[in-house]
């Protein structure tokens, strides 16, 4: 898989559990459905897919299945942890699994320092063989890359595409934060959005790929964004969002991951509640509200 390949949707699955336990057949089957849709990529054990709560050998496993249930489909893993060590563990394992590429966030506790994080992608990159994706999202990881240290991290071997948090509402601030990002980083490193209800702006901006949660459950909703982006149509985009905007409230009320989560339950495609705890799906009015908007606008049919 080239830096080139980082283009279009690349769909982030949830990692479902059952009885605190990985579901196998319920993740196989969230995979097989994103292999046989027209998404780009697979992003297994990103964010959606609750990396950090999972033991080192419930990764490599899920990273595992991810591949073996992909076909042809290219399967990103996502090896975020505390502890370089461990980081550096994660990236074997995914590699053994047949992973085209990497997802590296900057996870902290402690807070990080600048020269810190650009250490940790110094020691992944020297050591993997596989493209590298720069996950930058602070709201999940409590760290904020500056665009200094995109640059220097760009800079290194292997780093093939940027995960920004998101773009400014305003179009032409939009096309202006990506382009200055673009100037101080290789014409081989694509820039990627992450934040769903901003995916269309990003397209817009200049955004070369949409990392996106709800592509991982409804990859068709996605392709609905997606397609008229890449023909360069982006009213067409932005009008496939706006038809969007009751999930994206309820993104915003709960966070996406509950509300997918939620969903995956109430369509069979999970156990009812696949979070690990302390986290949980959505309950109760949220939860029969969820259910609504999928009704309403026909994302249950894509089952």
């Amino acid at each position: 898989m080239t830096s080139a390949a980082f283009t279009g949707v690349s769909a982030f699955p949830l990692t479902p559990l059952r009885d605190d336990a990985l579901d196998r057949d319920a993740y196989a089957g969230l995979v097989e459905r994103l292999a046989r849709s027209e998404v780009d990529t697979i992003t297994a054990l990103g964010s959606t897919g609750c990396s950090p709560y999972l033991s080192r050998s419930e990764r490599a496993e899920a990273a595992r299945i991810a591949v073996e249930s992909a076909g042809e489909k290219p399967v990103l893993v996502g090896i975020g942890a505390l502890r370089a060590s461990e980081v550096r563990a994660l990236a074997a394992d995914a590699q053994e699994a047949g992973a085209a590429g990497l997802l590296v966030p900057a996870l902290s506790y402690q807070p990080l320092t600048h020269d810190e994080v650009f250490a940790l992608f110094e020691t992944v990159t020297a050591e993997v063989s596989v493209p590298v994706v720069v996950y930058d999202n602070p709201t999940t990881t409590g760290f904020a890359f500056t665009d200094d240290l995109l640059e220097r991290v760009a800079a290194l071997p292997h780093i093939a595409s940027i995960k920004i948090p998101g773009v400014p509402a305003e179009p032409l601030a939009a096309r202006e934060r990506v382009r200055a990002l673009r100037r101080r980083i290789p014409a081989s490193v694509s820039v990627g959005i992450s934040v769903d209800p901003l995916a269309a702006a990003g397209f817009a901006a200049g955004c070369a790929v949409w990392y996106s949660v709800v592509g991982g459950l409804f990859p068709q909703a996605a392709m609905a964004i997606a397609e008229p982006a890449g023909r360069g149509d982006h009213a067409a985009a932005a009008a496939a969002s706006e038809r969007l905007e009751p999930l994206w409230q309820l993104f915003r009320a709960h966070g996406s991951l509950r509300v997918v989560a939620a969903l995956a339950g109430e369509l069979g495609l999970t156990a009812d509640d696949p979070l690990p705890r302390p986290l949980r799906a959505l309950e109760g009015d949220a939860r029969r509200r969820a259910v609504e908007v999928a009704h309403e606008l026909g994302l249950d049919e894509e089952l």
